[in-house]
């Protein structure tokens, strides 16, 4: 596999996790984060929130965040992806809009994040292994 064709197929998967996420579809959202030996290592930091860790755990909190959100939009911008091998890290920060459907202005938020998404290849997919979600408090660029 072209090293090309192997960052494409990273992209795509750190893409569908957002997607999941949008569609507030928890079995899509379960297919996306490593299970078998990585399921005790999988962790994620939700902005603002402590560690989870275990995949029972973070899929938890997946479908409590799902279960609580009527509107989210991601726009992913800054993307970097590496692969090393059988792992591979995608940074990006995360333009994200929420909304509650009756609310008077219908928007709750609109915010960045910077994420990191760790990944591994699990039969010849990159499954997601860390997701770690920082806000970003001060966008000014950088001197």
């Amino acid at each position: 596999m072209s090293r090309a064709v192997d960052r494409d197929q990273l992209v795509e998967a750190n893409a569908e996790f957002y997607a999941a996420f949008e569609a507030g579809d928890l079995d899509r959202m379960s297919a996306v984060w490593a299970d078998g030996p990585y399921a005790s290592g999988v962790t994620c930091v939700h902005p603002g929130w402590t560690r989870l860790r275990g995949r029972d755990e973070v899929l938890r909190s997946w479908a409590l965040i799902m279960a609580n959100t009527e509107y989210i939009q991601f726009v992913l911008t800054d993307v970097e992806a590496d692969v090393y091998g059988e792992q591979a890290v995608v940074t990006c920060k995360e333009n994200v809009l929420t909304a509650e459907q009756g609310g008077e202005s219908g928007i709750l938020a609109a915010g960045s994040i910077v994420a990191t998404n760790v990944f591994v290849r699990v039969g010849g997919n990159w499954r997601l292994l860390v997701h770690h979600g920082s806000p970003i408090l001060n966008d000014a660029e950088e001197q």
